[in-house]
């Protein structure tokens, strides 16, 4: 009989573990409280740095871990620890018994009208980075649809490095994504002034500098280093942004027709109630508590749970798929071992 792994979460790190795990022979049961599978990727558009289009990444995980046991619109509303196991109720009254627990609950995105000084929710022109992904898939936002485009803005860092939004920590992927961002709009309106305003450029990632560097030679984005100090709507309905451009050293002030606000990674919400139920810890940023942030990072401090992907923080694509691969690993020598 194959032994049963409970997966909390049917985004991309959920899937891939799902996809080993079946290959390792064993059953894997996914638990996701949304109606589709994929998470925040399967909403995103193309994908950095070499615009690969998400959907292709997501309808292949789903295709390949169609013989998992899959329950949407389903939630963990028990959890406990037997001898040897776990004894897991769901939320569709489900019972199941499962040596491991596997957590791929991921993050979710800042909310973006929090920072109230940005406009958002406020100015019609204002939109958040998953608002312009979700225009790049359907082309349906009237912020943009039947408006005359010649000058879009991002703010990086919006809910992330900031004390006063409780996230001091660096969301990783927000520069890359304004990068990419910034490179579409320019495409798809050619004549368009493009502008970033940043803190830092973090371009760790492979090709991600190449992409920065690109996005200024080939595509005339204009980056700006500095704090966006003020936002304001004018009569027209269009977005005046003040800052400072540090570099310069003097006040930048510039009119919009479209402002997109860089939100952040923060914990997902069911944190807490998960940890609860079988008392994992939560570190300081408010993501799931790692044994050890350096030689095991999908390693909980309860045995037979185990974590992959931004459960744990904010992880790029690569990172998040090569996380699951590792935990459903971890996971098939922990068995072995019982």
């Amino acid at each position: 009989m194959k032994d049963n792994i409970v997966i909390v979460g049917g985004g991309i790190a959920g899937l891939e573990a799902a996809r080993q795990l079946l290959a390792l022979g064993y059953n894997p049961i996914i638990v996701e409280k949304e109606d589709s599978l994929g998470g925040h990727v399967a909403r995103w558009h193309c994908l950095f740095p070499d615009m690969t289009p998400a959907k292709d990444i997501v309808s292949a995980l789903i295709e390949e871990t169609k013989q998992a046991n899959i329950f949407l619109n389903t939630e963990i509303s028990f959890m406990n620890k037997l001898k040897d196991s776990y004894n897991i109720m769901l939320t569709n009254g489900v019972s199941v018994i499962a040596k491991v627990v596997l957590i791929t609950t991921g993050f979710s995105v800042f909310e973006a009208e929090k920072k109230e000084e940005y406009g958002y929710g406020v100015y019609d022109q204002v939109m958040t980075n998953s608002d312009l992904e979700r225009w790049f898939n359907t082309g349906d936002d009237e912020r943009i649809d039947g408006t005359e485009i010649n000058a879009v803005g991002f703010v990086h860092c919006v809910g992330s490095r900031d004390e006063k939004a409780r996230n001091s920590q660096c969301s990783k992927v927000c520069c890359i994504t304004a990068v990419k961002q910034a490179i579409e709009m320019k495409k798809k309106f050619p004549d368009a002034m493009v502008y970033c305003f940043y803190m830092d450029l973090r371009m760790f990632g492979k090709k991600y500098e190449d992409f920065y560097i690109s996005a200024q030679r080939d595509y005339g984005i204009r980056f700006i280093r500095g704090r966006v100090s003020e936002v304001s709507e004018n009569i027209d309905g269009r977005v005046i942004v003040k800052a400072e451009d540090t570099l310069a050293g003097k006040p930048v002030k510039v009119t919009l027709d479209l402002l997109v606000l860089m939100a952040g990674m923060v914990c997902n919400k069911d944190c807490g109630t998960i940890a609860g139920m079988v008392s994992l810890q939560i570190d300081s940023d408010g993501f799931f508590k790692s044994r050890d942030n350096i030689a095991d990072i999908t390693g909980s401090s309860k045995e037979g749970i185990y974590y992959a992907g931004a459960c744990t923080g904010p992880k790029t694509v690569p990172e998040t798929l090569a996380e699951a691969r590792s935990a459903a690993l971890e996971i098939h020598s922990y068995i072995n071992r019982l």
